[in-house]
């Protein structure tokens, strides 16, 4: 028997409930039997073909990155905080309908879900070290000179609009009218002097009103796009003279400080980091190819013909699409 026929038996649930781990009859030609049912018999090697037939290209690419997965990645100590947090979330979410859950999702077990968890953690890490692979230096520099900038501290006055969902679109849009119209009248007294602290104390809708709408310092990446393009624009001590609008209501924008912009070596790691974020979020389908790239870079080799031929069309299309 072709050892791949062995393994693909051996990684399934099915044929280790049917033969179990005790004797395994053979017939006169020494095949395995898997079953016997009034006379009908079924061997291994016609049951590993049709799981062949009906599942085949599938099963072994799940064969084939559960090994590699956990060859290539540890499982951290992290790792497993995370996966039992998670699983906690889902008990506790579910309670007593906790294994209806399983069940329905096909998950055999508590263990089961915690295996997939593991191979979904490490799926990401692959996708990763792929992605680092496609940035390059001259990726980091141009972000350096086009992006990187200095430490930016903040403060700022959120004005929410008072629309809920049961409202009407009419009911929606005057509650939308009136957030921006105070917006605009916390900026008026501004302009005539009075003190962003306090008209942060008095107007803003955020947890940082009581601090006068001090933010602290962040960089790119930390604040929604309109927040973060409006706050690089400003100059130090200077606030927004139009409310900007983000997905929180409006905002007015007082720019406090903000530090000399790092060296490029100092910045390098960080820069790399979020263009990988940037490349993984913009890239559809990318963990077919980061699979890919790690089965070639662990020299896969598939000794079934017609599984191969079968795999090799299968990510053909996945990546045409």
């Amino acid at each position: 028997m072709k050892k791949a026929i062995k393994y693909l038996l051996c990684v399934s649930i099915i044929v280790l409930t049917l033969t179990g781990c005790g004797r395994v009859p053979k017939l006169k030609d020494g095949s395995e039997l898997v079953f016997e049912l009034n006379g009908l018999k079924m061997t291994t090697e016609d049951f590993y073909q049709e799981l062949k037939d009906n599942y085949g290209t599938q099963s072994l690419i799940n064969a084939i990155d559960g090994l590699l997965l956990n060859k290539v990645y540890e499982t951290t100590t992290d790792m497993k905080t995370k996966i039992d947090s998670q699983v906690t979330q889902l008990k506790n979410q579910y309670g007593s309908d906790f294994q209806d859950f399983l069940s329905y999702n096909n998950i055999a077990s508590e263990k089961a879900l915690k295996n997939l968890l593991e191979m979904s953690y490490k799926r990401e890490l692959a996708i990763k070290d792929y992605a680092a692979t496609l940035i390059t230096d001259k990726d980091i520099e141009k972000y350096y000179n086009e992006k990187t900038i200095g430490d930016i501290k903040a403060s700022h006055i959120l004005i929410k609009s008072e629309a809920t969902d049961d409202m009407t679109d009419e009911e929606k849009k005057a509650a939308e009218e009136k957030a921006l119209a105070t917006a605009k009248e916390v900026i008026k007294k501004l302009n005539d002097g009075a003190k962003f602290e306090d008209l942060a104390k008095e107007y803003s809708k955020d947890s940082s009103a009581s601090d006068g709408g001090n933010l602290g310092y962040f960089n790119r990446g930390e604040m929604v796009s309109e927040f973060e393009d409006a706050a690089v624009a400003l100059k130090v001590n200077e606030y927004t003279k139009e409310p900007v609008k983000t997905q929180f209501g409006y905002h007015i924008i007082l720019k406090t400080d903000q530090k000399d912009k790092p060296k490029l070596e100092e910045a390098k790691d960080n820069i790399k980091d979020t263009l990988i974020n940037n490349l993984i979020s913009n890239t559809e389908n990318i963990s077919i190819f980061a699979l890919d790239w790690l089965r070639e870079k662990n020299e896969l080799k598939i000794y079934d013909a017609e599984l191969k031929i079968r795999y090799d069309h299968y990510m053909n299309e996945q990546k045409s699409n």
